[in-house]
This record gives C-alpha cells, structure tokens and sequence, in this order.
C-alpha cells in the first residue's frame, strides 16, 4: 500500500468519529450517580447535569444506581458502550479507594476515560458536645491519655471518612477506635447522642448540625478555610500538613471512548461549571469546582489511588480481595 493511500485509509477511519464529536450530542447523555438521590454526589451530578442539558440542547437523565459504595454504578459506566452517551460523576471511593479495599469489576484506569475533576469537598472533623477538646491539640492530647478509648464513626467500612479517621491515627500518633456505620446519616445521630467521640465527614453533611451548636468543629482538611465555615482552621494552619483530606467528585467515560467525543463531553462539562449560577448552588453545598484537563485528571486519580492505598497498608486495614 502506498503512504497516500495509507494516508486515505487513516482519513477515512477517523472520519465517523470526527463527524460524530461535530455533533454531540445528538440525543440523550445519561449520567450515572452511583448513590442514592440526595446525597452530595447526586446533588453536584443534578446541577451540573441540568445546566449541561440547557447547553447543549438535549437532556441529560440522572441515573441513580446506589450500591458497594459507588462501585456498582461505576462499574455500569465502565462497561457502558463508549460512545459518550453514558457517562457517571463519580467518587473518590469507588474511583481511588474501593479498588484497593476490595475485589471490583473495573481498573479506574484503564477500563473508564477521565474526562474531568469535578469538584472538590472538605472533610470536617468534629467532636461531640461532651468531648472536653476545643482545638486539634487538645483532642490529641485527650486521646494519648486515653488510649483505645475514644471511638471515630464513619459512613463505613473502606469509606473516604474512614480512612481519614486512618490517616488522623498515622498522623497524629494516637490510638482511636473506628466504628462503621451503613452511611453518614446513622454516624452522625450516634455522634450527636454522645455514643461516639468524633468523625470527619463531608463538610455539608455536618455543617447544619455544626452551625446549630449541636457538633463542635476542630479543623476541615482542604487547602484553605470553607467559605460556608470561615471560623473553622485547616489542619495545616493546626500543624498537621498530611493530614489533606478531601472528597471529591469526577466525571468518567468508558473506555475506548473516542478522543474527539471526551474532547467534546469535557468542553460540555467544564462550560457548565463555569457557571456563576453553577458555582453559587454548588458553593452553598460546600463544594469547589475544578474542570481540570482529561490528562490531569487521569494524574490526579493516580495519585489518589496511591495516596489511599499507603494509609490502607501502614494502618492495617482488613481489605476484602
């Protein structure tokens, strides 16, 4: 064969996905969100979804398909056909640390296509009211003369706010208890009635009952102060640096979808986050959004999954492979 006709047949292969990305999307995207409706994942997945459909002139369906923690969702999308028709914002669990917790059906990284890091949200760590700690210092202190005695709930077993519970005990040197509840709800009505010590939780989960004077707030875990707690101090301005915990969200393809299509969800995706409108629901939730490039996202996944996998081998998490 000679190099134009070669030249030909390459032009030719890349021409129905070229026409197609010209025109999507031509019908329907239906969005999976691996949680139950209600939740921060489905309420980010909600609004962005519904400023996409404005967009681009076609709707975009919520699809809620809760279960093992984001896993069962996720995995749907990864075995969806990767034409940028099924596409799911997912979590940092199933895509980061669910896969190094437990057996899963997918490689995040090799069976989905990142598209874009969505969004971003603090983990808070909180005390109950009868917790005589006001500050992180004081709360370590209190657990050092206590060893073993003092509990932190999470919303389960593998869960983002477990291994932060994880990473606090590494970190801080200190011997607490986790106790896993079947979601955040449970974990914080048992915090609330003082039959447990602490938690760290998405910041909006806990905020209501934080702003109520139900729960006292010692440190969130993002770069900066949350704008919706401005009074509460990062654990870097406690001195505690490492202890960086954030949940966040992200947009994902199957694999094998085309570079043209992700190229097209992406510029669809971070448009609708840039927003003002957008941004205003979504800060009100805690959350910052991000809309980063495919490849950075890709990255930042492989730095999570990395990042987690280490707190599960020097902590000593039971994993279920």
């Amino acid at each position: 064969m000679t190099i134009s006709r070669r030249l030909l047949l390459g032009l030719f292969l890349l021409l129905p996905s070229a026409v197609a990305a010209q025109n999507f999307p031509a019908k329907p995207i239906k969005l999976i969100v691996p949680f139950p409706a209600g939740g921060p994942n489905d309420i980010i997945a909600r609004v962005i979804g519904q400023r996409m459909s404005e967009l681009a002139g076609q709707p975009v369906l919520i699809d809620n398909r809760g279960g093992q923690g984001g896993v069962l969702g996720t995995d749907a999308v990864a075995k969806a056909p990767p034409d940028g028709y099924t596409v799911a914002i997912s979590s940092a669990g199933a895509l980061a640390i669910s896969p190094s917790m437990e057996k899963v059906a997918y490689d995040t990284l090799t069976d989905l296509t990142p598209v874009t890091l969505v969004a971003t949200v603090p983990e808070m760590l909180v005390v109950a009211t009868n917790v005589p700690a006001k500050d992180i210092g004081e709360l370590i202190a209190l657990a050092k003369a206590q060893p073993g005695k003092l509990n932190f709930a999470s919303s389960g077993p593998g869960s983002l706010p477990h291994l932060a519970g994880e990473l606090f005990k590494l970190t801080a040197k200190i011997d607490i208890v986790h106790v896993p509840y079947r979601g955040a709800a449970p974990a914080v009505n048992d915090l609330l009635g003082q039959q447990v010590q602490m938690t760290f939780l998405d910041l909006p989960v806990l905020l209501p009952q934080v702003k109520a004077g139900a729960l006292r707030p010692i440190a969130v875990g993002s770069a900066a102060r949350a704008p919706t707690a401005p009074e509460v101090p990062t654990t870097a301005e406690a001195g505690f640096a490492g202890l960086r915990i954030e949940n966040w969200y992200g947009m994902v393809a199957p694999k094998g979808t085309p570079k043209e299509i992700v190229t097209a969800l992406h510029a669809l995706a971070t448009k609708a986050m840039a927003e003002p409108a957008v941004k205003e629901k979504l800060a009100a939730q805690g959350a910052t959004l991000v809309g980063d490039e495919p490849e950075h996202f890709r990255q930042f996944i492989a730095d999570e999954t990395a990042k987690w996998a280490k707190v599960i081998k020097d902590a000593g998490v039971e994993t279920a492979k």
